[in-house]
């Protein structure tokens, strides 16, 4: 190295402080070093690329990064050919932290008319500065590529607030970055480490990186290519064989499995990016944790930025894998946080509905597959309508159900299926929600409903009355819990409604002794021709909370009103009917009270004193 007329220059104010927070804050692992400076190598050589169309004079390159490693001066040296940079330019984008020349060069080419897409990245100044993360000096030897003599630069720095600018000799154009590294940071002289870091981080980087390895057998070294440098997700899909695809899936999550279905996709035009979603066939082990981390891998230009970006995907799509890569997607200083903006916004907007149409498609041409999709995600499926109300329709018409036509626990029918199979008088969709299976389909509210063969959906996973109270309707028809009141259920009904105005003297009298003994203790009573089996029945008002509903707010800590339910007898049940001719008061109370017991036990699957209950129970029977 020949070294002429040194320079000592001092970086912009607080750069002290800038390179602490760097260092010690800003990163979340010590290995991006890695990665930023094999980023700025690419966007060299892509700044080269480019200039050489319209500069035909410019030395035509094979471009490559190379890696060597030197133990005994603990040195680690990145080599690019790419544009290099003029004294100038080392001056503007080393001597200033957030001063990017790629962002510069971005800026020059939007007054050129050009058809060529520019694969830049590295629009962020700092990432050159993350290699004092790992070195107590760094050095940097560059010729810019138009610069037809051998006259070079050198920047050094120990990072502590100057640097050094030096003229040297160099023949070659590009950069050259050589890393002392600090002596707690041994692992990065491992000629293995170096390659697990550009393997995960810089794999599907167009330009090959190679590293230096020595060749015992004939004692020499030689340069080892260590990545791919091409991303699955450019190539076109019909060069793409499914096989492949499932190799990447199982590459990119180390999942054993195939993936049940995959969508890839490229976008043009303002946003410029690549998706490549997949869906898994097994859920993990902690789907069911909201708070764990999830999301697709962010790609800029090839180069791997975060794992478990969540900011495209949203909760209830958290069983979605894969990949984005974005061409213009803005990213914060260190790369690893999304900024919130627009672009991220409307990134999202397009990989939900992407997402959700590529589920759509499955459940049309692979019912079987879309079945074992359900089974294994369709309770996290079931937060979508809380979640996004946006895309409401394309998460109701993806839900699956089971009901009374059904006859089975399983979950198989669509909303559409249940529409196609409504009753001619039917106006809603009606639907119960339990604790169980079993108890749901053991409601007595469900006995008219079977009695007229109208279907009704049965719901009894947890999530399902929260759903509810977002999924008002689908396709024109509202939704309807059966046991809650609504005037739509009595035209279901072909007798004439039972009332106090054409009942009988008997009745009128037995049901105003009804309302004497239970008083406040419900909203109120009346009779009712929609039990068949059953001699009472308790409905939530159509204004308030149903039973499902105040579990789930018990079983979260939270308060819940007092509720009152509405109180309907059968007055055809024989039952009710020797209860009306019992004349002694005591005894007539001590009835009615076992029976509105039992039609809260039948909708609550609980009472607040069972002691009770059972005590009047066990005295009633013994007066038989």
């Amino acid at each position: 190295m020949n070294i002429q007329k040194k320079e000592t220059h001092s970086f912009q104010s607080e750069v002290k402080e800038l390179l602490h927070l760097m260092i010690h804050s800003l990163y979340s692992n010590k290995e991006i070093f890695l990665r930023e400076l094999i980023s700025n190598a690419s966007d060299a050589i892509d700044k080269i690329r480019f200039e050489s169309i319209l500069s035909p004079e410019l030395q035509k390159i094979t471009p490559k990064i190379q890696i060597s490693i030197n133990k005994a001066q603990r040195t680690l040296i990145i080599n690019d050919n790419g544009i290099g940079m003029t004294k100038k330019d080392v001056i503007e984008n080393l001597g200033t932290i957030a001063k990017s020349g790629t962002k510069s060069f971005l800026k020059s080419l939007e007054n050129k008319k050009n058809s060529i897409k520019n694969e830049l990245i590295g629009q962020f100044g700092v990432g050159f500065y993350s290699s004092f993360i790992v070195s107590d000096k760094v050095l940097v030897r560059t010729k810019f590529a138009k610069n037809t003599s051998n006259e070079g630069i050198l920047w050094e720095s120990s990072g502590e607030g100057e640097y050094n600018i030096t003229n040297i000799i160099k023949k070659t154009q590009g950069t050259e970055i050589i890393l002392f590294l600090k002596k707690e940071e041994d692992e990065f002289l491992e000629t293995w480490k170096i390659k697990n870091i550009v393997n995960k981080y810089s794999d599907h980087i167009t330009v090959p990186v190679e590293i230096q390895i020595y060749d015992e057998k004939n004692k020499t070294y030689l340069w080892e290519q260590i990545n791919k440098a091409q991303a699955l997700w450019v190539k076109n899909q019909s060069s793409i064989s499914d096989q492949e695809y499932q190799e990447f899936y199982k590459y990119l999550t180390n999942d054993q499995n195939n993936p049940l279905v995959w969508s890839h996709n490229r976008v043009e035009g303002n946003h410029e990016y690549i998706s490549l979603l997949y869906v898994p066939e097994k859920a993990a082990w902690d789907i069911w944790n909201r708070e764990n981390k999830h999301g697709l891998k962010l790609y800029v230009k090839r180069v791997y930025i975060m794992d478990n970006s969540q900011e495209f995907l949203p909760n209830y799509l958290r069983f979605i894998r894969g990949i984005i890569d974005s061409n213009n997607l803005p990213l914060n200083v260190s790369r690893e946080i999304l900024q919130n903006n627009s672009i991220t916004q409307n990134l999202k907007k397009a990989l939900v509905k992407r997402s959700l149409k590529m589920l759509d498609k499955l459940s049309k041409n692979d019912n079987k597959k879309y079945q074992s999709f359900w089974n294994q995600f369709g309770l996290v499926l079931k937060e979508g309508p809380a979640e996004d109300s946006e895309n409401l329709n394309l998460i109701a018409n993806l839900l699956r159900f089971t009901s009374i036509n059904n006859k089975i626990a399983e979950q198989t029918i669509s909303l559409k299926q249940y529409i196609s199979n409504m009753h001619e008088k039917q106006e809603k969709i009606y639907y119960i929600t339990a604790d169980s299976y079993i108890s749901a389909k053991n409601s007595p509210h469900l006995e008219l409903f079977k009695k007229k063969n109208i279907d009704v959906l049965l719901l009894s996973d947890r999530i399902d009355e929260w759903m509810m109270n977002y999924l008002v309707e689908f396709e024109g028809k509202k939704f309807q819990s059966i046991s809650k009141e609504d005037s739509s259920l009595n035209k279901l009904v072909e007798e004439k409604s039972v009332n106090t105005e054409d009942t009988s003297k008997e009745i009128v009298d037995f049901l105003n002794r009804v309302k004497k003994v239970l008083g406040s203790k419900v909203k109120s009573v009346r009779l009712t021709n929609r039990l068949t089996e059953t001699p009472c029945i308790v409905l939530s008002d159509s204004n308030e909370m149903t039973t499902q509903m105040a579990k789930l707010f018990t079983a979260a800590g939270q308060p819940v009103p007092e509720l009152k339910y509405i109180f309907e007898i059968n007055p055809k049940h024989e039952l009710i009917k020797k209860i009306s001719k019992i004349n002694e008061s005591d005894n007539f109370e001590e009835w009615i009270k076992l029976l509105l017991d039992q039609a809260l036990f039948a909708e609550k699957g609980n009472l607040d004193n069972p002691h009770k209950f059972i005590s009047r129970m066990n005295k009633l029977f013994i007066q038989i």
